[in-house]
């Protein structure tokens, strides 16, 4: 009990003590302040967060290219053995394996050496039989002068002329064979029947080659080239009305390209469907100069088909996903983060088409959606120049 009287009036004292030094004027100047700044505080309001800076792009209104993708394999247009018209040892191959070559280029020359002699005789032959029949055509001709002058009877008339015919027919004979000869020593000169390029080469230098024996080698045409697809029947009825509408344009992409390098037309669409797989055979023919493509590549095709007009386009890093669906972020008019789900279409490059959820006008955020933590956030709208700074650096 005296403890707490003792503290009680020690409270009461400094309390009298403070309203007399209140009373005449003389509080710290110390107490004064901090009772002020507590005024202060508790007079002003929470400060707000400044605006998040943020990207934007406009909805674009344009024409979007509509396309059809599959994957594909290429194949060539035309692939041969090279295989010899004559026997003989295989005397040089010019082009060497792998080679490129053109239509007409020497690939292998057999050893002519048998051929030209044969040709040679040939040469004798006829010119033999030609100055023969030169005489007996001149014999035949006095002959039928005699005979009309009654000196030369008509059995030896007649004989006269069988000669000359039998002489006419082994000249023709002759002829052929001299044709014949002339092909056998062209064959000993194999050479590409069209532009490509060279396989594995199977029969080297000195090899005895023979008639329809093993293949020397493989040339296969590389441009243009085979792209073989398979649509389904229920996208054959697109593809048909855009081929009906004009040439169809088919787009080749190899494994990890995103723009096409190689561009062709579609040639070719079976005669049947498949039963079993619902597909139809489908074939692009495709310019391939730089010889970039080879038979039996696996690649992606696109089948153009025609562009839908005024589709509204967004850069695809706007789109952001939720358990709701596909969503972005749209700039208000009093510049806060207004979420709109939206429906997709085709894309093209990095813009994808919105078919539902925006307007032409629209301002989407393009960058920093980790850091818009709710919708109706403010946002600070980032002038063009800047967002083209950034992208450049």
């Amino acid at each position: 009990m005296r403890v707490r009287t003792v503290v009680l009036g020690t409270i009461v004292v400094a309390a009298a003590v403070g309203a007399g030094l209140y009373q005449t004027g003389h509080l710290p100047s110390a107490l004064l302040a901090l009772g002020s700044e507590t005024a202060k505080a508790e007079a002003a309001p929470a400060g707000a967060p400044p605006p998040t800076p943020v990207p934007v792009a406009p909805v674009l209104k344009r024409s979007l290219p509509v396309y059809l993708e599959y994957s594909a394999r290429t194949e060539s247009i035309a692939a041969i053995s090279l295989q010899a018209k004559v026997a003989g040892y295989i005397q040089s191959q010019p082009a060497t394996d792998g080679s490129d070559v053109k239509a007409g280029d020497l690939l292998y020359k057999i050893d002519p050496r048998d051929f030209q002699t044969a040709l040679d005789q040939a040469n004798a032959q006829l010119q033999r039989d030609q100055s023969n029949i030169d005489y007996l055509r001149s014999n035949f001709d006095r002959g039928s002068e005699l005979t009309r002058n009654g000196w030369l009877n008509k059995d030896t008339f007649d004989q006269r002329e069988s000669n000359l015919k039998q002489a006419q027919a082994t000249l023709a004979s002759d002829q052929a064979a001299q044709r014949q000869a002339e092909l056998n020593l062209g064959y000993t000169e194999i050479r590409a029947p069209f532009a490509g390029r060279l396989g594995r080469n199977q029969a080297p230098i000195g090899t005895l080659i023979s008639v329809g024996g093993g293949a020397l080698n493989t040339l296969v045409q590389l441009d243009p080239i085979y792209v073989t697809f398979n649509p389904s029947e229920a996208e054959l009825t697109k593809i048909r009305a855009a081929k009906a509408a004009g040439k169809v344009a088919v787009d080749v992409l190899l494994p990890g390209e995103t723009e096409a390098t190689h561009k062709g037309e579609l040639t070719f669409l079976d005669n049947s469907v498949d039963n079993q797989t619902g597909t139809i055979l489908a074939r692009a023919t495709v310019g391939n100069g730089d010889f970039g493509l080879l038979p039996g590549q696996y690649v992606r095709v696109r089948v153009h088909l025609a562009p839908q007009p005024d589709a509204l386009m967004v850069p695809q890093v706007a789109v952001a996903a939720s358990q709701f669906g596909r969503y972005v972020y749209v700039v208000s008019k009093d510049n806060r983060a207004e979420q709109r789900l939206v429906t997709l279409g085709s894309t093209d490059g990095a813009l994808v088409a919105i078919d539902k959820g925006l307007a032409e006008g629209d301002r989407v955020i393009t960058g920093n959606l980790q850091k818009i933590f709710f919708p109706g956030m403010p946002v600070q709208p980032l002038p063009d120049q800047q967002q083209q700074a950034k992208a450049g650096s």
